[in-house]
C-alpha cells in the first residue's frame, strides 16, 4: 500500500518501505502525537523517535527485539510518556540533545548534538539542533542513498509553520535555524515527519517562509 502519513489515534501504523530503511508512523495519545519506528532493512536494528505515550501499542510495534535506541526530539512531556515503559522493557539506549536531557523522565546514555550520527542497523541519521521551541530541539535527517531525504522534526516543523515559541526572541531563533539548517541546506523533495499531525515537503513549505516571518508565529 501507498504510504500517505495519515494516521490516528487507536489506527494501525502506516508504513513506508525504503530499500534500506522501514518507516512506521504511529499516532498515540491525547495530543495526537507521533511516534516512528525506523528499522534497518538488513539487521533488522530499529531506532524509535519519540516514545510519546501508550507503551502499549509501541512494544507491540516493535514485534519483538531490535530496539536499540530511542531517540526523544525535545522534553515536552506529550514526547516521553512511555519512554521509561519502552526502555525499561527493551534495554535500549536513550538520545537526546543535553539541553533537554535533565527533563526527560531517565538518564541520557547518549547526546545529540548537531552533526552527530545515530546509527539504524546498516544506515544513519544525522542530528539538525533547531533552537527555539525548546532549548534543546532536535531534527533527525536521513539520506536514502536510493531516493530523497527523509526529516523527522518533531515540534520544529510542521505543514503550515515552524512549532510554538514562548517568545519573539525563540521564534526568530527557530526560524532562522530552520530557514538555514534546513530549507538552507535540502531540496524540495524532503519528506517532514512532524511530531504531530500529517506530513508535508519541504517543496509546499518553501514558498510560505517569508509570511511565517512577518506574521511572527
Amino acid at each position: 500500500m501507498t504510504y500517505s502519513g495519515d494516521t490516528s489515534v487507536g489506527g494501525p501504523a502506516d508504513v513506508r518501505e525504503l530499500p534500506a530503511l522501514t518507516i512506521s508512523k504511529l499516532a498515540v495519545g491525547p495530543m495526537h502525537n507521533n511516534a516512528y519506528l525506523l528499522r534497518c532493512t538488513r539487521t533488522g536494528d530499529a531506532v524509535l523517535i519519540d516514545a510519546a505515550d501508550e507503551g502499549d501499542r509501541l512494544l507491540d510495534l516493535l514485534d519483538g527485539e531490535g530496539l536499540t535506541r530511542v531517540v526523544t526530539t525535545h522534553r515536552h512531556g506529550d514526547h516521553w510518556q512511555a519512554l521509561a515503559e519502552v526502555v525499561g522493557a527493551t534495554g535500549a539506549r536513550t538520545v537526546a540533545h543535553p539541553l533537554d536531557a535533565e527533563a526527560l523522565p531517565v538518564s541520557v546514555d547518549e547526546a545529540a548534538e548537531h552533526g552527530s550520527t545515530i546509527p539504524v542497523g546498516d544506515s544513519a541519521l544525522t542530528v539538525v539542533h533547531l533552537r527555539g521551541h525548546t532549548p534543546g530541539s532536535i531534527a533527525l535527517r536521513y539520506d536514502d542513498p536510493a531516493g530523497h531525504t527523509h526529516l523527522f522534526t518533531g515540534d520544529s516543523l510542521f505543514p503550515g509553520g515552524v512549532g510554538k515559541t514562548g517568545s519573539d526572541a525563540d521564534f526568530r531563533s527557530l526560524l532562522d535555524d530552520v530557514e538555514r539548517r534546513v530549507f538552507g541546506e535540502l531540496g524540495d523533495d524532503t519528506w517532514v515527519y512532524p511530531g504531530h499531525g500529517k506530513d508535508t515537503t519541504l517543496g509546499a513549505e518553501r514558498p510560505q517562509l517569508p509570511d511565517w516571518r512577518e506574521r511572527g508565529w
